[in-house]
């Protein structure tokens, strides 16, 4: 029996670890993966029974038959939407706890031994995603997905504080450390001072975060190279005079929570009525088909993959083909890192936040640690170098940081 199980429910990717009686953290793996991504499919069986899949298998079963199978990405970046109540889904109505708690009860199954009277230490952003964000509300939608999933008890707490207590395990003397966790949805800081001792002390100084990170700057890829060939910024003329085609389109689908919404019948006729008198009626054609037949995942693959190239690379093609709507384009990295200047200058005044809710100049910063995907794009871990120093900043544990740590706050 396990006594501590950190779980990290991701926007993209979860991690389940497990801190064993000799103090040693292991994750725990699903056929041999240490990361299962956090994603839903549903489809209709022979007998009319609605079934549900998650991690590899739900993209399996939507890649089988992408029409007919619903694929939901990005749950995470609901909880703290008062918006967002309910979706129906092949004709049932779901809850967003009870969408995550199907998740959950597919990502724990294996684990169920381990998790029987264990402490069970979850992640949360300091902040949740959206712009009317209300932080509290995702806190307690995050614990009842918990309990509908069967884990009733769970300690909540940062990320990055988490990753933090991973990354002091690192040092032998004592220090002041700034934790930068890169998620999907959300980019989180933490400021620890940590005393190695005996006995070993932890102390969180300050906390900041904005609900931006990877799936962002996948947005600013899609909505420079994609949405244009789609027909964004184009023009329709519905009484003689041109209008610009409805922009809030691209956003929804540049957006991969989002995409899935967009498959409503209501949508797809405004956006064929708009197509009869555009100007290039074809990009808006292609924008139907992509929605229709349910691409999104095959193209968030490529992209997400372009981006991951520009990390070592100064330029990668995007490719992507879907019937007659092919993308070829070659994308330089000094364009990404323009794109996404918003983002970059947003994450740089989080790490200010930090600085100002610990009462700390960066100077009294002694280590840097970046964790997360998004950590390994150049120019986010040049906005660290510059304002503490390349010597100080260190990398690692991309994908797991931050749930070893939350088995080890447990312990704490």
């Amino acid at each position: 029996m396990s006594s501590v199980i950190g779980i990290d429910f991701g926007t993209t990717n979860s991690v389940v670890t497990s801190l064993r009686a000799d103090g040693a953290v292991s994750v725990l793996t699903h056929d041999t993966a240490e990361v299962f991504r956090s994603v839903l499919s549903f489809w209709m069986d022979t007998e009319g029974r609605t079934r549900h899949a998650a991690g590899p298998q739900a993209i399996e079963t939507y890649l089988d038959d992408p029409f007919d199978t619903r694929l939901i990405m990005s749950m995470k970046s609901y909880l703290a939407q008062r918006s967002f109540t309910e979706t129906r889904i092949l004709g049932r109505s779901w809850n967003l706890e009870n969408l995550i708690a199907a998740f959950l009860g597919h990502l724990l199954a294996p684990f169920r031994d381990e998790l029987a009277g264990a402490q069970v230490v979850v992640g949360r952003p300091v902040r949740f995603v959206g712009e009317t964000a209300d932080d509290a509300y995702g806190n307690e939608r995050l614990i009842a997905a918990f309990a509908a999933a069967g884990v009733p008890e769970v300690q909540v707490a940062f990320e990055p504080a988490a990753a933090g207590h991973r990354f002091a395990q690192t040092l032998d003397h004592p220090a002041n450390v700034l934790v930068a966790d890169f998620g999907g949805g959300t980019s989180d800081f933490s400021i620890l001072r940590f005393d190695p001792g005996p006995p070993r002390r932890v102390t969180p100084l300050g906390h900041s975060g904005v609900g931006i990170a990877g799936d962002a700057f996948d947005f600013r890829i899609m909505d420079h190279v994609v949405s244009p060939l789609l027909g964004k910024g184009g023009t329709y003329r519905p009484w003689g005079n041109d209008l610009p085609i409805p922009p809030g389109w691209y956003i929804n689908f540049a957006r991969w929570h989002l995409l899935s919404l967009m498959r409503a019948p209501k949508t797809l006729r405004d956006i064929a009525d708009v197509a009869r008198t555009a100007a290039e009626p074809k990009r808006l054609a292609h924008l139907v088909q992509l929605i229709e037949d349910e691409v999104g995942y095959a193209l968030y693959r490529a992209i997400s993959g372009v981006k991951a190239a520009l990390s070592s690379a100064d330029s990668a093609r995007l490719s992507f083909r879907h019937g007659d709507f092919v993308v070829e384009t070659d994308i330089a990295r000094s364009d990404f890192e323009a794109w996404i200047s918003p983002e970059l200058t947003a994450i740089g005044g989080a790490v200010d936040a930090a600085l100002r809710d610990a009462a700390m100049a960066p100077a009294q910063v002694d280590r840097v640690f970046l964790t997360g995907g998004s950590s390994l794009v150049p120019a986010v871990r040049r906005l660290f170098e510059e304002r503490f120093g390349a010597e100080r900043v260190v990398a690692g544990g991309e994908f797991v940081s931050v749930a070893e740590g939350l088995a080890l706050m447990g312990q704490d």
